[in-house]
């Protein structure tokens, strides 16, 4: 009974935090483009940026409200289905889950006036600067939620005494080791889907037969943007590598099979391991590039899990996870660089079928690469909740009625998901933006 409630749990923590990061991602990155968009409409005197950052603002709005419910979802089952966990953890960081709400409400709340203030100001500078406060707001709410689960995987600030915590150091506990590497990561990435989710929905439509200013605008802006949070995002992968082999060095392992401490260390990608003789088959190695990965030299000595108790081993499907995440975050990169390649090259085609395709399918991955990367960071730390101080077999609930709660939250995430895009998909096709530009007597 008790190993069907940690699994019960596990599936509906999953499920849970698998739903709200697609609005939370979003949440993230769209008031980013929409600040952009309407600083890009000013500076250029140009009304098809403005469109844009109007209509996405209407459509971020509904992604708020879904990550409003999902994220209260979450609150409520690490109280439900963790309460081990919380009674020692929730002490030391309430701050940053304090923090959270109050930068929700600071960005909810500038939301709303930057919202239903358009046109109201002589200078439409004014309604640009209310943008900020919410870009601030999101960004902030990534950052201190990123915060508690850098701390679950580098605890520090406080003294554990036999079941019993003392010496509490919210501040040290806040920015622990993993805090810069994974904040970075996770602003970073939400950045870049956005970017890519946006671009997306801009190319579909054109290969749809929409090529008006508009459109052609609003992709080479996306794309634009994508480029840079692509790069930055493959930069701080690096960065977040480093981080691993030197304070979770049995993760970094796991997700490379890499079994014997050892210098000149390869990167696998595929591949089938053995999990009994760890003999790993069909896989393609790059000479070296783990020990760089790890340390930006190949000398550079990498821990293999051989030196770690096997009952502390990640699970070693971790690979894959770190595969997927790491080649769909090159696709992205590449798919960036070749169309900006197109836009500026005079022999170029920006709106080649096959690159307005690849795009298309950026969208999607991007999100599935968000998932990939979640997956990672919490499997990969896994048996631990706390790293180092409590297994997630004990900070789990002994309540019997986990079954039920996962078959009401499926059915409440499976309703959110229908009315959502139901709504989204409504709200645009009613209003396209070659009809609201005509009613704004705007040139198409």
């Amino acid at each position: 009974m008790e190993g069907d409630t940690l699994l019960m749990s596990r599936i509906l923590t999953a499920l849970t935090l698998g739903f709200h990061i697609i609005f939370a991602t979003l949440g993230v990155g769209v008031p980013v483009m929409i600040s952009i968009a309407e600083w890009l409409g000013i500076r250029k005197k140009d009304p098809h940026y403005i469109l844009m950052a109007r209509r996405w603002t209407r459509g971020f709005v509904i992604t708020v409200a879904v990550g409003v419910v999902t994220g209260t979802s979450i609150g409520l089952q690490l109280s439900l289905l963790w309460p081990r966990f919380m009674q020692v953890a929730g002490q030391v960081i309430s701050l940053p889950l304090f923090m959270e709400t109050f930068a929700f409400f600071f960005e909810a709340i500038f939301l709303g006036i930057y919202l239903y203030t358009w046109e109201r100001f002589k200078k439409p500078i004014y309604h640009w600067l209310l943008s900020i406060p919410v870009v601030i707001g999101s960004s902030a709410s990534a950052f201190f939620i990123t915060v508690v689960n850098a701390f679950m995987n580098t605890p520090q600030g406080f003294t554990l005494e036999n079941g019993v915590i003392t010496h509490i150091d919210p501040i040290k506990a806040m920015f622990n080791p993993a805090t810069p590497s994974k904040v970075a990561h996770v602003l970073s990435s939400a950045y870049l889907t956005s970017a890519f989710v946006l671009a997306a929905i801009i190319a579909f439509l054109i290969l749809r037969g929409n090529r008006t200013d508009y459109y052609k605008k609003a992709l080479r802006f996306t794309m634009s943007a994508a480029l840079i949070f692509s790069v930055a995002t493959v930069l701080i992968g690096d960065w977040s590598g480093k981080f691993l082999a030197e304070y979770q060095p049995e993760k970094l392992a796991a997700a490379e099979w890499h079994f014997e401490t050892t210098a000149r260390a390869d990167l696998l990608i595929g591949g089938v391991l053995d999990e009994e003789t760890l003999e790993v088959k069909n896989a393609l190695r790059i000479p070296w590039a783990l020990s760089i990965l790890a340390g930006s030299s190949p000398d550079t000595e990498v821990k293999g899990l051989n030196e770690f108790d096997r009952e502390l081993w990640p699970p070693l499907m971790v690979h894959y996870l770190f595969d997927l995440m790491v080649m769909i975050g090159m696709y992205l990169m590449a798919v960036a660089i070749l169309f900006i390649i197109a836009w500026f090259w005079k022999k170029g085609n920006e709106w080649n079928p096959w690159l307005l395709r690849f795009i298309v399918w950026g969208g999607p991955l991007a999100m599935l690469a968000i998932e990939m990367g979640w997956m990672f960071a919490e499997i990969g730390r896994q048996p631990w909740i706390l790293r180092g101080y409590m297994t997630t077999a004990d900070g789990v609930t002994t309540t019997a009625s986990v079954g039920e709660m996962l078959i009401l939250f499926s059915l409440l995430y499976l309703a959110l998901a229908i009315i959502s895009t139901s709504v989204l998909i409504r709200m645009f096709k009613k209003k396209t933006p070659e009809a609201e530009l005509e009613k704004m007597n705007l040139p198409l």
